[in-house]
């Protein structure tokens, strides 16, 4: 019966992820379907590019928030049903997989990061934290979105594993859960990666042409 629940809180982390909020936000405010226009990701990043900084706003926190919400339920009420450590690895990283190929939008999904974030957030909030920080500070010094994400995805784990002297637990399927949501999060950055390279990939901005 536990393999049964821990099965359910799975399959119902991947159905959450599923959910596209950048198309679904897009659609509610009345704008362009994110897929159609700028880098075609459903993604907050791709609906600043609207114009509407409320609606990425909006996308950001709710991308965050389905990452987030399934790892937190199981860690809360998970004990009750049977559920351990690896019913938490497991519901954040069907989450964050949802978010890459939701089965509600022809498995065409986002690069992650928000999604990903939120699950880390709540698989310990000191490790959600610790890699939010690494890329703000990135992000704020080299004004690439796109590199300050790769670098937080190489800094989760390793943030994980040097928790453990910091009085973490490290368990090895959360540890393997976030090994592989970073391999991912690299790896549908590749395009940006080879704009990285090449000098092409454009820049944030932080004052008030961000939008634009």
């Amino acid at each position: 019966m536990d393999h049964l629940y821990a099965l359910m809180a799975v399959v119902l982390a991947y159905l959450m992820g599923s959910l596209s909020f950048a198309v679904i936000v897009s659609r509610v405010m009345g704008l362009k379907d994110p897929r159609s226009y700028g880098s075609n990701n459903p993604g907050a990043t791709n609906v600043l590019r609207s114009g509407s900084k409320k609606a990425a706003i909006a996308t950001l926190l709710l991308d965050g928030l389905k990452g987030w919400l399934p790892v937190v339920l199981v860690k809360w009420f998970g004990k009750d049903y049977g559920l351990d450590d690896g019913a938490v690895a497991g519901t954040a990283f069907a989450a964050f997989l949802g978010h890459l190929f939701p089965v509600f939008f022809k498995f065409k999904g986002g690069k992650g990061v928000a999604t990903a974030a939120g699950a880390l957030l709540g698989i310990d909030w000191l490790l959600g934290l610790a890699t939010l920080a690494t890329w703000v500070i990135v992000a704020y010094f080299s004004r690439y979105s796109s590199l300050a994400s790769i670098a937080s995805a190489v800094c989760a784990p390793l943030f994980y594993i040097l928790g453990d002297r910091a009085g973490w637990y490290v368990d090895r399927g959360i540890l393997l859960a976030i090994f592989m949501i970073s391999i991912l999060l690299v790896v549908r950055h590749r395009e940006n990666i080879n704009k990285l390279l090449l000098g092409k990939e454009s820049k944030l901005s932080f004052g008030k042409s961000s939008a634009k």
